[in-house]
């Protein structure tokens, strides 16, 4: 299970300046790798792009080979998740049925829900802390409960590969903590492959394998969280000073600095 960038350049409609630039990444089953970087720095670009959501101005996306946009997408669904950080329900739906439209991929026609379905979602719901919500409306929960019903939702696809655009946006420290050990253990378990958009260096030292570090659309470094969190890389990211503190046990901390003081 291969998922890749080949020189890959995106260019939004109306504008000028590409949001990603000549971007060469591959990603390997049983990893989490971070995307990292400022607003605007092209993560939510690659991610849509990685899923076939994004037309390629140069370069494309390819899984095991294959163009991202030229999969079935029933049977691309069968083995990439994707979970926005923005997404509204278009009608009032309660929790458990929200997650087993993670189970769409897999029903043919009218088909009723099979027993290993009902197993899969239920899973689901208690892997993201959902237990209990179930017959809860969507609309009435908190963002952060929201967002525990939509990584479910992905877990409800049962897939290979998970796309994750900011997927602790919204959680408490319990949560978040929860969040991301929960994948590192899917990656662990299941040889799953997770690339997540966050914000949260801390995490992503802890919990990734790999960061990615982006900004203005170029890759700024790729490798080991340890190599990558370094000051003179976030500095350049970020445009701004940075220390790092390596905490044993929790990652990398970044702590900003006054303007002109060297990190």
């Amino acid at each position: 299970m291969s998922l890749r960038l080949a020189g890959v350049s995106v260019t939004y409609p109306g504008s000028t300046e590409a949001a990603v630039h000549d971007v060469d990444l591959c990603f390997e089953a049983g990893t989490h790798t971070a995307l990292l970087g400022p607003n605007g720095a092209g993560k939510s670009t690659i991610l849509r792009a990685l899923g076939g959501l994004l037309p390629c101005t140069r370069g494309g996306a390819s899984l095991d080979g294959r163009d991202t946009r030229k999969w079935p997408r029933r049977e691309f669904a069968r083995r990439v998740a994707f979970v926005s950080s923005a997404e509204e329900s278009a009608f009032p739906v309660r929790v458990r049925d929200y997650v087993a439209l993670g189970r769409n991929p897999y029903a043919h026609g009218w088909r009723s829900e099979t027993a290993i379905d009902g197993e899969i979602v239920q899973s689901a719901l208690a892997r993201a802390d959902l237990e209990g919500f179930e017959a809860r409306y969507v609309g009435s929960l908190s963002a952060g409960e929201v967002q525990r019903a939509r990584i479910a939702r992905a877990l409800a696809q049962a897939p290979d590969i998970m796309l994750l655009d900011e997927p602790t946006a919204h959680l408490d420290l319990g949560h978040e903590f929860a969040a991301f050990a929960m994948l590192a253990e899917l990656v662990a378990e299941l040889s799953l492959t997770v690339i997540s958009v966050t914000h949260n260096i801390n995490m992503a030292s802890r919990f990734c394998g790999r960061a990615v570090l982006l900004a203005g659309g170029r890759l700024v470094a790729d490798g080991v969280p340890a190599e990558v969190l370094t000051p003179h890389h976030l500095a350049r990211a970020f445009a701004w000073p940075v220390e790092t503190i390596a905490a044993p046990g929790l990652g990398i901390v970044a702590v900003p600095v006054t303007p002109g003081c060297e990190p």
